[in-house]
């Protein structure tokens, strides 16, 4: 009687797929390249916090607002050199004055279909009486098939400057978004694993940042020196990455350095800089993303500020077409000329609290209490 050996089934080896760790009866996991599993893993772990991101309605909202804001700032440029003639859609250079039919009254109350006897005589029409009907340049001039937002009191297209200064937003946020991030996470990480007295120089810093007021700082500072887009963005970028977000970032190194496989780098003979970079920097980099959305915010504020005040060497922003309103007399007649206004400031308002709103939709991302919640 023989004994027939049981039926071998073929090896499986473990590989992983964009999926996570699976079994594979081809390649085993030790053969696998470390950039191939590392770039699988890495984009497991985004799609995961994709996943936490658009389970937050409000994050996705802010998320949609910026693409179309975003998209607005593609499309100037190509409209410019496909569609818009430069000499009547320039944002700064643009001009067009529509010929329109007003009617001469004594008190104008619809200042787009209406003219002053007064100001109908200084136009050329010297012999104009109420009630006639005059031909005239109008500006600002109201939204129209030409025009979609209107024009400006200098004959500039509105929705040509609104775009641009989508571009002008966007670089600003850019560029202090990154400089907060940098600084910050240094600053932090450093004061953390370090201690001391590097610590308490550090935070002394980080608490004199804190305390000083930035939009009179700026002001002051813009008096002395020409402060141009990118100037801005690094002078914002400085302020945030040396003062409350290098606070918040150290609290999150502190917490990350107490961790069991800081104290194996040590014992196995990391140095300081390998610890501060291999370790702690990756651990606290994803808080300080979720600073940069509120630096964008404050940034996109300032610089309408400082623009409304013609502080800045720039050509043209929200603020500055805010800031024409203002100079030419149309600040406080916003119901009449709206599109002076509206587009404008709604775009600042907008556009800010769209990165406020990612920025609480990131929040849960990275903090799971709140996704159990």
């Amino acid at each position: 009687m023989s004994i027939q050996e049981p039926s071998r089934r073929p090896e499986q080896r473990l590989t992983v797929s964009g999926e996570g760790l699976a079994l594979d009866d081809e390649i085993p996991l030790t053969e696998q390249p470390l950039w191939r599993i590392r770039l699988r893993l890495t984009r497991r772990r985004w799609a995961e916090n994709w996943r936490l991101f658009t389970a937050n309605r409000i994050g996705v909202v802010g998320f949609v607002i910026i693409v179309v804001f975003a998209i607005m700032a593609v499309l100037h440029p190509i409209l410019m050199a496909t569609v818009w003639p430069s000499s009547i859609y320039h944002p700064v250079a643009g001009y067009s004055a529509p010929r329109v039919e007003l009617e001469v009254v004594e008190q104008v109350t619809d200042p787009t279909t209406q003219i002053d006897l007064a100001r109908a005589r200084l136009r050329g029409y010297p012999a104009a009486q109420v009630g006639d009907v005059v031909t005239d340049r109008l500006q600002p001039a109201p939204p129209s098939r030409q025009h979609l937002l209107g024009t400006d009191p200098l004959g500039r297209d509105v929705l040509s400057q609104l775009m641009y200064g989508t571009r002008a937003a966007f670089a600003l946020g850019a560029v202090a978004a990154l400089v907060t991030v940098v600084v910050a996470t240094m600053i932090g990480a450093v004061a953390a694993y370090l201690g001391g007295w590097i610590d308490a120089v550090l935070m002394r810093i980080a608490d004199l940042f804190l305390l000083l007021p930035i939009i009179p700082v700026l002001v002051f500072v813009t008096g002395l020196w020409t402060i141009n887009l990118w100037s801005l963005g690094l002078l914002i970028g400085l302020a945030a990455g040396l003062g409350p977000t290098a606070i918040v970032l150290k609290s999150q190194a502190l917490t990350v350095k107490v961790k069991p496989f800081i104290d194996a780098a040590r014992i196995a003979g990391g140095s300081h800089l390998h610890i501060i970079f291999r370790h702690i920097v990756p651990n606290v980099v994803p808080l300080a993303f979720l600073y940069m959305m509120f630096t964008v915010t404050a940034a996109i504020g300032l610089e309408a500020t400082l623009s409304f005040f013609g502080l800045l060497d720039i050509p043209m922003s929200w603020g500055i077409m805010i800031h024409t309103a203002q100079t030419t007399g149309y600040l406080l007649r916003g119901t009449d000329f709206w599109w002076l206004l509206l587009p404008a400031g709604g775009a600042v308002s907008v556009l800010a609290a769209a990165f406020y709103l990612v920025g609480r939709g990131f929040d849960e991302v990275i903090n799971p209490r709140l996704r159990q919640r």
